[in-house]
């Protein structure tokens, strides 16, 4: 059985993803884009970057929509930047596109946040500082307030305010990172935020998909 399955659907640097979950010390890491071997992985990583529209159509030419539906459902599931986006209802980017629907909640751009700020530049790009609003076993053993990476022009809103695990800051408050039961997902990129991120990726490495207080 695979142990770490990275989601190869054609947008984003798999390579630095696969090489930080080896150096944290995951085995037997995958990049693919296989159904069948993604169904048969004891955890999912989800990352990627581009635009909506594109992910969704890759996902659907792999046939990965419903393995990655039974996937989140049943073991530790990580997104990150458009591997959150994605796993929204909705995102208002390419005119509107519909997304997986795991979580619900839409994708919006940064112009709603930044309107007040016109020397903020678009997209977010560089560090920014956590505001944790919900413990998770991911944050073990990182520090309150670490730093983190992003780049991105659109921040994800979610429909339940529960789901929101962290906060950032940029013109105003958005969604760092959100979760639910075994989903844990990301705007920043771990696998570029140096030892706060390769924490996070060893926590979840080690994390069997619970959480205290599921919802």
């Amino acid at each position: 059985m695979t142990g770490v399955a990275i989601i190869d659907y054609g947008m984003g640097n798999l390579r630095s993803m696969a090489k930080a979950l080896e150096h944290v010390g995951a085995q037997s890491i995958v990049v693919t884009a296989d159904a069948e071997t993604v169904a048969h992985a004891e955890r999912v990583v989800f990352p990627g970057q581009g635009a909506v529209r594109d992910c969704m159509s890759a996902l659907q030419r792999n046939e990965l929509i419903d393995v990655l539906g039974q996937t989140a459902a049943e073991r530790p599931f990580l997104g990150v930047c458009m591997g959150m986006q994605a796993l929204m209802s909705v995102s208002e980017e390419n005119e509107g596109v519909r997304a997986l629907d795991f979580l619900p909640g839409s994708v919006r751009h940064f112009r709603h946040l930044t309107a007040a700020h016109p020397g903020l530049k678009i997209p977010h790009m560089g560090w920014n500082s956590l505001c944790r609003m919900r413990e998770h076993p991911l944050w073990e053993g990182i520090e309150v307030g670490a730093w983190f990476y992003f780049v991105h022009s659109y921040y994800v809103a979610p429909a339940d305010e529960h789901l929101v695990l962290a906060q950032a800051e940029y013109g105003a408050t958005f969604a760092a990172a959100i979760g639910r039961d075994n989903i844990f997902a990301t705007q920043f990129h771990p696998e570029k935020s140096q030892q706060a991120g390769l924490r996070l990726l060893e926590n979840f490495i080690r994390w069997d998909g619970y959480v205290q207080n599921r919802y």
